[in-house]
């Protein structure tokens, strides 16, 4: 038992480590190579883990939140992030390269529908994709909503998470002059994108380790320096992302388009004390979705490892057992 909480560790919830029965690298054709990997059954229901960042990466941990016996589990590193190369490029590095990059995965593994299980940032793009090409998503299963708004980033990136964590929030403030503060993802992307790599990795942990610091009820403060070339590379990727708004046409883009996925169930599980992806996202992409069943979960945040969290989804996925892609 975790002695802070009363409550299990989250990896108590969790399946058995497995390993991949196949792995390979798609070559997109544009400079690009996605790591892709498989494991769990090769003849059950097709799911697509998407993780979150953007920058992020898969781990051999996202394997455990389904049933080997039962699901047949697709993991891949976005472009840049992970095992995919080139590493920490933003060249050619858009949603909708991840967008097409996830119909060629697809393609590849002749899987005609499958379920689309992402937090946060994956979470967002699960969305964005079945709002894309919703005749290819059985359920969406969502972790930590992130709707690409600019309110979600003025509250992370602009203070209001940092009234809760004044400290925390001072050394991610203190790092940029006083004149440059009125717009701190732009200040970071002149840092993290300078060309020098010293630089770029010093900005980059700070970038870093203010998310990780918030991304658990469990833990109060830092967790610890981020390695400094892991670092460099989520802050980068997350930060082009955020700077560009999400290469979506406009603010509120997934809200305007949600009525194409209207017909396609969702489980959305979220931390009612998410400091990273408030709850009022997760409530705005239920509201008027009769296929939409939304769980808050009590004393939980932001992070996958979460009891709470991991507990949920664990649950949500063994309810599917029955799906099939035909559905």
């Amino acid at each position: 038992m975790d002695h802070r909480s009363g409550q299990k560790r989250a990896v108590e919830f969790l399946y058995p480590p497995i390993d991949p029965f196949d792995q390979r690298v798609i070559d997109m054709g544009d400079g690009h190579r996605i790591y892709v990997e498989q494991c769990g059954n090769p003849q059950g229901i097709p799911v697509l883990v998407l993780h979150g960042g953007p920058g992020g990466g898969c781990s051999p941990a996202m394997r455990r939140y389904f049933d080997p016996t039962v699901f047949r589990v697709i993991l891949f590193d976005q472009r840049g992030c992970g095992r995919s190369r080139p590493h920490a490029s933003v060249i050619q590095n858009t949603t909708w390269h991840l967008v097409k990059d996830i119909e060629t995965i697809r393609a590849e593994l002749q899987i005609p529908r499958w379920i689309c299980f992402g937090g946060s940032w994956g979470a967002t793009l699960a969305l964005i994709y079945a709002i894309s090409h919703p005749d290819h998503v059985i359920r969406l299963v969502l972790r930590g909503v992130f709707l690409m708004t600019q309110a979600e980033l003025d509250w992370f990136y602009g203070g209001g998470a940092g009234a809760f964590f004044p400290e925390l929030w001072a050394r991610f403030v203190n790092a940029i002059p006083h004149d440059e503060r009125g717009d701190l993802i732009a200040a970071y992307h002149r840092r993290l994108f300078s060309g020098n790599v010293m630089e770029e990795t010093r900005f980059g942990r700070i970038w870093a380790n203010w998310e990780n610091a918030l991304a658990s009820i469990h833990h109060d403060g830092p967790l610890g320096e981020s390695p400094a070339e892991y670092a460099r590379a989520f802050a980068r990727l997350e930060n082009h992302y955020f700077h560009n708004s999400g290469f979506l046409e406009e603010d509120g883009w997934i809200l305007r388009e949600k009525a194409r996925i209207h017909h396609i169930p969702a489980t959305i599980v979220q931390g009612r004390y998410d400091m990273i992806c408030p709850p009022v996202s997760a409530w705005k992409l239920a509201q008027g979705w009769d296929h939409c069943e939304i769980r808050l979960i009590p004393f939980a945040g932001h992070a996958l490892s979460e009891p709470g969290i991991s507990e949920a989804l664990v649950r949500a996925m063994d309810g599917l057992r029955s799906l099939r892609a035909s559905q």
